[in-house]
């Protein structure tokens, strides 16, 4: 079969999302005006009948007194990935793009190729001879991932390697966390958790932690204990303004697609978390926490009420998002690993982002300039 592209307007990209069991929220079309760096567009697969049947949110990022745009759709686009006709989705894309002035398209298929239990997690984690993730056998694998990937570098993509020591990517994370809720009561999936996330929601009940949502007035809030924790682990915080823009479009979309949340103790705030939502699939989005009154476990009092509201939301899985590759004792990130493996959810790997160079010099020229950021 073969497909038509063009442009979409934002309703019926919303429309079609929104039929859709699980789309990231990188693909919704409120995410382009979270990027004003970026010129965002809605694009439409149309088969033979002019029935939509794909969508795709792609951002347009000029280049310095070039017309001429990297092209990016992160976590998307959202067509049948498993079709035996994937060519004639991502060429008609491909020409479109160029039309347009792209030099270089990077996408990210939201496919999964392998599944780690997290008892599989626990145990590299303490084997001293597993360095990272990627090299412990996996639970689970995903077959149809692989053929996807060979037919992906037959057509010229190429595959962007997880970067730098920890295993993120420049990009969006490839390794993720997430908790099933399918076919689960809450129950259930608390019974899953291990003895010391138990111990710790109690320690936080008995202590007094109140979780509450936030408001668009809260979010200084929220900023300076993320602010601290940046400090604290070692990255660079987005400025208030990024998460006071988040707020406004996503919630203007629709209300629950972003919300906040407070744990107090004793009128302090000790931890905040923003939570986003697209149909069945709710992410943990960032979190932040002061290193104060440590001991009344804010942490996991505060995701344990953002969990037990993605369920009565109707979701099918909560998604802690990024989790580091490395199993090195010597990362500060290993502890965050740990934190979301308690959850007894599992790791996920997905087939990471992919890059097709419009122009190879451009290209070339981007990565170079990437690479020594």
């Amino acid at each position: 079969m073969s497909y038509r592209l063009k442009a979409i307007t934002r309703e019926e990209h919303l429309a079609f999302i929104t039929a859709c069991p699980s789309v990231s929220h990188m693909q919704v079309p409120s995410w382009g005006d979270v990027k004003p760096d970026w010129r965002a567009e809605s694009l439409g697969w149309f088969d033979e009948d002019g029935h939509l049947t794909g969508a795709g949110l792609v951002l347009l990022r000029p280049l310095p007194k070039l017309r001429r745009y990297l092209a990016y759709l992160p976590e998307g686009p959202v067509i049948d990935w498993a079709a035996p006709d994937l060519e004639q989705w991502l060429e008609p894309m491909l020409a479109y793009l160029k039309e347009q002035g792209a030099f270089s398209v990077k996408m990210g298929p939201p496919v999964v190729t392998r599944r780690w239990s997290a008892e599989t997690v626990k145990a590299a984690i303490a084997n001293p001879q597993a360095r990272r993730l990627r090299d412990v056998e996996a639970t689970a694998h995903e077959p149809r991932a692989f053929g996807i990937a060979d037919r992906l570098r037959r057509m010229g993509w190429q595959q962007t390697e997880p970067g730098g020591e920890d295993g993120f990517a420049a990009g969006q994370p490839r390794y993720v966390f997430q908790v099933s809720y399918a076919g689960r009561t809450l129950e259930d999936v608390q019974r899953d958790f291990n003895q010391q996330w138990r111990r710790n929601i109690k320690k936080a009940e008995k202590a007094g932690v109140k979780v509450d949502q936030g408001s668009y007035e809260d979010l200084p809030v929220f900023y300076d204990i993320y602010v601290e924790t940046a400090e604290r682990d070692r990255f660079i915080p987005r400025p208030l303004a990024y998460f006071q823009r988040m707020w406004t479009v996503l919630r203007a979309e629709d209300e629950n697609r972003m919300r906040l949340y407070l744990a107090h103790h004793e009128g302090e705030v000790l931890a905040a978390a923003t939570m986003l939502t697209v149909g069945r699939h709710v992410w943990y989005s960032y979190g932040a926490s002061t290193s104060r009154k440590r001991e009344v476990q804010p942490n996991n009092a505060i995701q344990w009420r953002m969990m037990s509201d993605a369920y009565e939301l109707g979701a099918g899985v909560y998604d802690f998002r990024g989790i580091t590759d490395t199993l090195d004792e010597g990362n500060h990130l290993l502890g965050l690993l740990r934190f979301k493996a308690g959850t007894g959810g599992e790791a996920i790997e997905y087939l990471g982002e992919w890059d097709y160079p419009l122009n190879k010099v451009l290209h070339k020229a981007l990565n170079l300039y990437m690479s020594r950021r």
